[in-house]
């Protein structure tokens, strides 16, 4: 089942600070994530691929024909909540609202790609 969430823009950590020592974050998880908003035509999916080599996360983005975003992100919980910050904190992207699904983890994954 999706849990939707609303967003707001609002700041959060700066683009290079992950918090560590928390063994709960560090803990890697796969979600697939639905985006709703100005998510096209604003390069949100390169974007979201540099963020997430950045952070060490593996997993894919792609365009939707009905104007959403999809992708699926997998790593340490904690580099994930950040990567979700900084693609909110883009002034070209708006993030109206999105929609996180649990996934099994793809175990031998090694990068994040850009889908067309």
């Amino acid at each position: 089942m999706f849990e939707k969430w609303r967003s707001a823009r609002r700041k959060f950590l700066p683009e290079t600070e992950i918090r560590t020592g928390d063994e709960q974050g560090m803990e890697k998880r796969r979600y697939r994530y639905l985006f709703y908003g100005r998510v096209q035509g604003v390069g949100f999916r390169y974007k979201a691929r540099h963020l997430a080599d950045r952070y060490g996360l593996t997993g894919f983005v792609r365009n939707e024909y009905d104007g959403s975003v999809t992708a699926e992100i997998q790593g340490p919980k904690t580099a994930i909540g950040v990567w979700m910050q900084c693609l909110n904190q883009d002034p070209y992207i708006r993030i109206d609202s999105f929609e996180r699904k649990d996934l099994d983890l793809r175990e031998g994954e090694e990068c994040f790609s850009v889908r067309h």
